[in-house]
């Protein structure tokens, strides 16, 4: 008996999922606006750039292809937004939203005096001729020297269709908003992060579990040099063929994504999506990799680091994730190999597919954005609960937030070539002044059901009730882990065909 109820169980699951009808592209007005559930935040969408709707001319912008990231300079004047596609870094103002600049990553032979000299860290194995004729695909970003430079690593060299051999950062000087150098980097470089003390960069390749480290310390970005490349547990060997394309954001090893260093930019924090998952940490003062953390849920795809807290979003489940950064060191040197299991993560149900993850200046509220449900979800830190949510148009991938935390602006790419092509600004309003306060230290009841709020704030949710009979408790965990199951084989199969998710 027992087991036929199992059967049916499963079938039922099977049936329920496969009957779920693909998530809805979606457009939100400019002026809508949402409400949090305690009136702390409003959130309106004031302006957005996009190319999918040619009628729409105010907001229309060609250059808008493939949004990845966005990056908000620290002096708040004015934003930039990497279209991978599209190979340009696009420049606005701040205040208007006017075009002030696009950036284009097209280089050819005449460009040398551009380059780096060479290292010997990243050798060439399958191209030979022309290496510094392409055109980049430009990935995430980050500022150095206070915001003088912006560093912006490709994806792949345009004629490497398989990333597979090096690519390559562009350094962007803000002041006129021009390509000043470019350096070699490992394959299929994703992101890149700034040390505390401003004197290196490191740039994470998810293409083959590698680290560049490349030391800034000088003022003058002639100077500046690749120092050491740290592997990260092995190095993927890449042998693909140079016709035929193959998915390389599936099975690549690790796949290397979220990175930050700790405040005392002792440790370097990075985040494996792929592989058996945890946080991979490399000591900065020996330059060598330690081990993984594990413990927290898979897919760990984008961390920050705010008010001694280290942060999590959790791409495919959708969760933000939290622990003490103390725990994180203490975890590290109380370690005897290299896999390191760590307790205590507090954690908050948002959306799915949550993306990247900012946080607001006072550290009280994590702004995510949700790529599967295309949503903007507020988390307040202090109770890690999910207070608001405003529509994004589909699907959102990148996510900065102002230094003033007055505006939050997304990127949205696409996926299987719908929706996409947009980025928004919204205008955040704390009915209080932003202000610091002490975290939470209790873990929150993640059974409970947030509410979903609507654009007037009011909910549409449902709550727990202490009522239901046991049984069909039971029975709903085991459909949710049965659907759950189904869901994590569904996200493997389609996973070779979302080379824009992550």
């Amino acid at each position: 008996m027992k087991r036929t109820v199992a059967i049916l169980l499963f079938l039922l699951a099977v049936t329920s999922y496969a009957q779920q009808p693909a998530p809805q592209v979606v457009h939100p007005s400019v002026g809508t606006k949402w409400k949090s559930s305690d009136n702390k935040i409003s959130i309106e969408l004031i302006d957005k750039k996009q190319y999918f709707d040619w009628s729409d001319k105010a907001t229309l912008d060609k250059d808008i292809y493939s949004p990845k990231s966005v990056n908000i300079h620290p002096d708040g004047r004015k934003f930039y937004v990497n279209s991978l596609e599209g190979c340009v870094t696009v420049v606005y103002d701040m205040q208007t939203r006017n075009k002030l600049k696009t950036i284009k990553h097209r280089f050819t032979a005449a460009d040398s005096r551009l380059w780096s000299k060479p290292s010997s860290l990243y050798p060439f194995t399958h191209y030979h001729d022309n290496l510094n004729t392409f055109y980049g695909k430009p990935v995430e970003s980050t500022f150095s020297h206070d915001g003088r430079y912006l560093w912006v690593p490709y994806y792949r060299r345009s004629y490497d269709i398989n990333a597979q051999d090096p690519s390559a950062v562009a350094i962007i000087d803000t002041e006129n908003d021009s390509i000043v150098k470019l350096m070699e980097t490992g394959p299929l470089p994703k992101m890149v992060a700034t040390s505390p003390d401003g004197k290196y960069v490191v740039i994470t390749h998810w293409g083959d579990n590698t680290l560049g480290l490349i030391n800034i310390s000088s003022d003058n970005p002639s100077e500046w040099h690749h120092e050491s490349l740290l592997v990260v547990d092995y190095k993927l060997k890449l042998n693909y063929s140079l016709t035929e394309p193959v998915d390389r954001d599936n099975g690549s090893g690790y796949a290397l994504r979220g990175t930050v260093f700790t405040p005392d930019g002792k440790y370097l924090l990075v985040g494996c999506m792929g592989g058996s998952g945890g946080i991979a940490v490399v000591d900065m003062t020996e330059r060598k990799y330690i081990g993984r953390i594990l413990g927290m849920r898979s897919n760990v795809r984008h961390l920050i680091i705010s008010n001694n807290y280290l942060y999590l979003s959790i791409n495919g489940a959708g969760y933000v994730q939290r622990i003490k950064i103390d725990k994180i060191k203490e975890a590290i040197q109380n370690a005897t190999n290299k896999v390191i299991y760590l307790k205590g993560w507090e954690e908050c149900k948002v959306g799915r597919g949550a993306r990247t993850i900012e946080v607001s200046p006072s550290g009280r509220y994590i702004f995510a954005a949700c790529n599967t449900v295309s949503q903007l979800y507020v988390v307040d830190t202090q109770t890690m609960t999910v207070i608001s949510r405003a529509n994004v148009d589909s699907y959102p991938v990148g996510l900065d937030v102002s230094d003033d935390g007055a505006y939050v602006i997304t990127t949205s790419q696409g996926r299987r070539k719908m929706g996409g092509n947009a980025v928004d600004i919204y205008k955040i309003t704390y009915s209080d002044k932003e202000y610091t306060s002490k975290k939470s230290e209790t873990k929150t009841d993640t059974a409970s059901v947030s509410p979903v709020l609507t654009s007037d704030g009011s909910s549409t949710g449902l709550t727990n009730t202490n009522n239901t009979p046991y049984i069909i408790i039971l029975g709903a965990a085991v459909l949710t882990l049965i659907c759950a199951a189904c869901v994590y084989i569904s996200k493997r199969n389609a996973h070779a065909r979302q080379a824009d998710s992550y």
